[in-house]
């Protein structure tokens, strides 16, 4: 979960979320909000992901200002929970 955390929120490509999703929902203003252990068991999930399972929310009035943040400062805006594991997988990584 960690690993996953740090892969949407801390990996990048020119400064961008390098997960092509991830990228497409950061831009138009969603926030990272939950990511879920074994969210998706079917084959082509357990395959593509380790069964793992991204939740992009959106807050409406919030939507412009995330997405000009993004796009500009290539800030993303996550949860508390995602944020948590992201300084986790930073703190125990040798990476």
């Amino acid at each position: 979960m960690r690993l996953c955390a740090w892969y949407l929120y801390g990996e990048k490509h020119r400064g961008y979320a390098l997960n092509p999703v991830a990228n497409f929902h950061l831009q138009n203003g969603s926030v990272l909000w939950r990511i879920n252990w074994m969210g998706d068991t079917s084959p082509r999930g357990i395959g593509a992901s380790c069964g793992m399972m991204v939740n992009y929310r959106y807050f409406l009035e919030d939507t412009a200002s995330n997405s000009a943040a993004y796009l500009g400062s290539k800030s993303i805006k996550a949860s508390e929970q995602v944020l948590a594991l992201v300084s986790q997988f930073q703190q125990n990584s040798k990476l």
